[in-house]
């Protein structure tokens, strides 16, 4: 199997942002490059900010674009947007088998194909007063033919004060709380993918309490509501939060995304942390082999409500799940840089039978490190993943890509990506893994949001 230490991360990081900086320097000229002040940054983003018609207040999933206005009057409004994205997916070799934690063999099954992989859209507006707006969503995934419609309700208080309901994110992790789609390529990377929770109905209220000072607090269903239904759910109730801090010039571009698009002139910075606990359920019966409950995934790829998960024959039933997470990232002069790590706790195992282990601990180290080499059309990017298992598997990848920006803005884009993977502790149609994969993953896609 192919591996490499945590600290070529750090050292391919390292000379690779050198190599981008020699580069971009060399490469074009001070009359390449448009002029922009600091002034005209934050004038840039103040009006993107204000020609968005329903303001990114819990997820990116859930955020429209600018859209097109088709009611707007002083009792309401209503927008329409939407988001699209094609894409080849290539996951290599063309068959492979893993060994799981257990010692025991599986077979993957890569993808190679072209799919319009989803879309969104959003119908939102105000109704009464430009306090209270909804959204209503239809989302589709065509490689499962999955298609849903739901919405969230919220109501302004105050800046320090807004309040939501509907379908939201539980809040672990940074990457579920806005950047979406800004992210490097059209999908999270292994370190995000792997320990994140999911979406589900909840109740939240975020605002900004402090002078660029952010928080949002949630309660939600279960860790994700994809496949589960109303008749399944439990009594317990899952709980998060998160805090953000952006010092130095109060945002940290669109939607808070991945890379230096709107070229910063001033150093923009955001400290994060973000917290998460769940009773966690299989929400099946114990004579049922697999769970509708996909969310959590030990290090191996395997569902942890699979029977077998843990120990032949045993099916978990109900777990603790707990998750902590910190992120810390810098824009300026088209350079983008983000740092993550998160903890996952898994305890309180109940199972049908006894299982080797009474809690499993799991780390991951997450990089991502970009420049925009031709302003407002060409970034280049690398990331890294590193995970500290329970099982000492220690999967990793490492990835690289480009995006070109055909029309100068982050409204639409091609994206070249690959991925070197080893141990994959992730796999879904959504994204670009299987469970337990070694290999290359390459993707050519491209994405709109109107």
């Amino acid at each position: 199997m192919i591996s490499f230490p945590f600290k070529r991360i750090l050292v391919c990081s390292t000379f690779i942002t050198s190599i981008i900086f020699i580069l971009s320097t060399n490469a074009f000229s001070q009359d390449d490059v448009p002029s922009q002040s600091y002034e005209d940054t934050t004038t840039a983003l103040k009006d993107y900010k204000q020609e968005e018609k329903y303001s990114n207040q819990i997820a990116g999933e859930f955020t429209p674009g600018r859209g097109f206005d088709i009611i707007k009057t002083d009792k309401g409004s209503l927008n329409i947007s939407g988001y699209g994205l094609a894409r080849y997916l290539n996951q290599l070799p063309s068959s492979q088998i893993f060994t799981d934690h257990l010692g025991r063999q599986r077979v993957t099954h890569p993808r190679n194909d072209i799919y319009f992989q989803r879309f969104f859209v959003w119908f939102t507006g105000f109704l009464g007063t430009k306090k209270f707006n909804y959204n209503l969503t239809i989302w589709g995934l065509v490689p499962t033919m999955q298609t849903l419609v739901f919405g969230n309700l919220t109501y302004g208080f105050a800046k320090q004060i807004r309040l939501g309901v509907g379908i939201g994110p539980n809040l672990g992790i940074r990457s579920l709380q806005g950047p979406w789609p800004f992210f490097n390529a059209s999908d999270r990377q292994m370190g995000d993918e792997s320990i994140r929770p999911g979406f589900t109905g909840s109740v939240w209220i975020t605002g900004e309490v402090l002078p660029r000072f952010y928080y949002t607090a949630a309660v939600g269903n279960n860790l994700s509501i994809l496949g589960v239904t109303a008749s399944q759910l439990t009594r317990n109730l899952t709980t998060s939060a998160s805090i953000w801090w952006m010092p130095t010039t109060g945002e940290f571009g669109p939607r808070g995304g991945n890379g230096d698009f709107e070229n910063h002139q001033k150093l923009a910075t955001r400290f994060g942390a973000s917290f998460g606990h769940a009773r966690d359920d299989r929400f099946s019966s114990l004579g049922d082999s697999t769970s509708p409950n996909t969310q959590v995934k030990l290090s191996d790829g395997v569902n942890i409500y699979e029977r077998g998960a843990l120990a032949d024959g045993v099916t978990v039933q109900r777990t603790n799940w707990d998750m902590g997470s910190v992120d810390m990232g810098f824009k300026y002069r088209g350079f983008f840089f983000q740092a993550q790590f998160y903890a996952r706790y898994i305890s309180k195992i109940q199972a049908t039978g006894p299982v080797p282990v009474n809690n499993l601990t799991d780390k991951t180290f997450q990089v991502d490190v970009s420049h925009m080499i031709i302003p407002y059309t060409l970034n280049l990017y690398l990331s890294g993943s590193y995970m500290w298992d329970q099982f000492k598997r220690n999967p990793n990848e490492l990835c690289a890509g480009l995006n070109y920006y055909p029309i100068h803005s982050r409204s639409w884009r091609v994206n070249l990506h690959y991925i070197n993977i080893t141990r994959s502790p992730t796999g879904s149609t959504f994204g670009y893994y299987m469970p337990g994969q070694t290999g290359t993953i390459l993707s050519l896609g491209t994405d709109i949001l109107l």
